[in-house]
């Protein structure tokens, strides 16, 4: 089959590899969607941090945001899966230690990160190979196109569950790129007023568009009491900010990962009884998000300017904007289409 396959900082192929054979306890998928993401771009650059941790090494194949239909099933999987479209977890927990037993192997320390993590390949490929017990079904009012988009949701959602707003709430985020607007749609649907606040004018642009009144740049945010803040950018010195800015018993949730290390005063932190919330992961927020585009309360689809074949896989890593392409943060792929 064709993968496309990174072998360096800044260097790829798309190459002719072994097509994947469903092992026990695991299904081979057809993939038809997969979203290019930050942390794609930082394998690409050489930046990503598990590089340099040992947790990944070139050459690797990227995709963890996928959907697909399942073609093959190993030994002791369900058949009924056969023929199904899913998407799956990119977190896999070892299942064994007390994190995965306590339903956390998101932070399993032995965990592979499909496409990521632990020399697990991903879904810039024809086909993929998972454990059947990372996948979730997709219904029929879920396509590819948002069946791709349900783990970059999974994510937002628990950040927004994580800001907990109430009716009249006014909730701050931080960085209107993918994360980000998911986070202000989930966000929207709580009756919760919703600022953006970006530092590019096409990028505020675009969350005009997508319907949020209140968007701002950096100099131009209103002194307002924010009741909580999401951080989904990669700036370092936002988390900062977004503690600075918080309501006294507010809650700051942080999303974004900055290239290099961020700091904030614990001080204010504590003074102001602020709660602070990281999110790592998607998986405990990947049903709520299927069971919400299928509802059509949260409609990401305006979020993805264009779709690739594998082979333009490569200039979307290293900064390209297809012809064409619209408005929106997100790239997808389309193995199936070159």
């Amino acid at each position: 089959m064709r993968a496309f396959v990174l072998t360096g900082p800044g260097e790829y192929a798309v190459q002719e590899v072994a097509a994947p054979v469903a092992g026990p306890g695991e299904v081979v998928v057809d993939v038809e969607r997969v979203g290019v993401c930050g942390t794609d771009v930082e394998f690409f650059t050489g930046a990503m941090a598990y590089l340099h941790q040992g947790h990944a090494a070139y050459p690797m194949r990227l995709g963890h945001e996928w959907a697909g239909r399942v073609a093959a099933v190993g030994d002791g999987v369900d058949t009924g899966w056969l023929g199904r479209r899913v998407m799956g977890d990119t977190m896999l927990g070892c299942g064994t230690c007390r994190r995965c037993l306590r339903g956390r192997r998101h932070v399993c320390e032995k965990r592979q990160e499909v496409g990521i993590r632990g020399d697990r390949p991903g879904a810039l490929a024809e086909r993929l190979a998972v454990p059947a017990s990372s996948l979730h079904a997709l219904p029929d009012a879920v396509d590819a196109v948002l069946g791709a988009l349900v783990e970059p949701g999974g994510n937002a959602l628990r950040a927004a569950e994580a800001a907990a707003p109430r009716p009249g709430d006014r909730v701050l985020v931080l960085g209107p790129g993918t994360i980000g607007l998911l986070a202000a749609m989930f966000l929207r649907t709580t009756g919760a007023e919703v600022h953006l606040m970006g530092s590019t004018g096409s990028s505020l642009a675009f969350a005009r568009a997508l319907g949020f009144e209140h968007v701002w740049s950096g100099d131009s945010l209103p002194d307002l009491p924010y009741d909580a803040v999401v951080d989904a950018s990669n700036a370092a010195h936002l988390p900062d900010r977004a503690l600075d800015v918080v309501e006294p018993s507010g809650r700051v949730v942080y999303i974004g990962l900055a290239g290099e290390p961020s700091r904030i005063d614990t001080r204010t932190l504590a003074l102001k009884d602020v709660t602070a919330v990281g999110i790592l992961s998607a998986s405990p927020g990947l049903d709520a998000t299927i069971r919400a585009y299928a509802a059509g309360s949260v409609d990401p689809r305006p979020l993805v300017a264009a779709t690739v074949g594998l082979d333009g896989a490569g200039p979307v890593l290293s900064g390209e904007r297809p012809p064409g392409a619209g408005p929106g943060p997100k790239i997808h792929v389309d193995p199936r289409s070159g």
